[in-house]
């Protein structure tokens, strides 16, 4: 997400942070390969230069329509799901609005569009890389891979609602 920074993005979204036993009980249970439908609720967010990453590297939680609304208000996101059966797949909200999904970050040029050379640039350089392509169109600027791989800055549990309609 790009011009927020991690507290922010947490505001936005209305999240707590998880901490203590509970975060110790994700880790194991992440670590073992098994997390509940509880654990679809936590997000990790890192401050990035250029804005932030939230992540969730066991699930979509990031991607769906009611985080992306809620975080790109007055701003712009790209959401990245790496589903390992489909593919990866992106969206973009842009001021609380979802301006595009079904994207395949890294997947190069839609024959049937018309890129701007931005596009074609950015196709190019970040082919077959999904993480790289979505952080470049959103203008972040990571320093590492640890925004992504973790840990997060912070760790934080998503209010319960139904984010594919939100």
């Amino acid at each position: 997400m790009a011009g927020v920074d991690a507290t922010e993005a947490i505001r936005r979204l209305e999240a707590e942070p998880v901490e203590g036993s509970r975060l110790d009980a994700l880790q194991e249970a992440v670590t073992a390969g098994y997390y509940g439908d509880e654990d679809m609720q936590i997000v990790g967010v890192t401050t990035v230069p250029g804005g932030c990453i939230v992540t969730q590297p066991w699930g979509y939680a990031p991607d769906t329509p009611g985080v992306q609304k809620r975080l790109s208000v007055g701003a712009v996101c790209y959401g990245l799901y790496a589903n390992a059966k489909s593919g990866n797949q992106g969206s973009i909200a842009r001021n609380g609005v979802i301006e595009d999904s079904d994207l395949h970050p890294g997947g190069g040029l839609d024959p049937e569009d018309t890129p701007t050379p931005e596009e074609v640039l950015r196709s190019y350089l970040y082919q077959h890389n999904a993480v790289a392509y979505a952080c470049a169109w959103a203008g972040l600027r990571p320093a590492d891979a640890r925004a992504v791989f973790g840990p997060p800055d912070i760790w934080v549990d998503l209010p319960q609602r139904d984010y594919w309609k939100d």
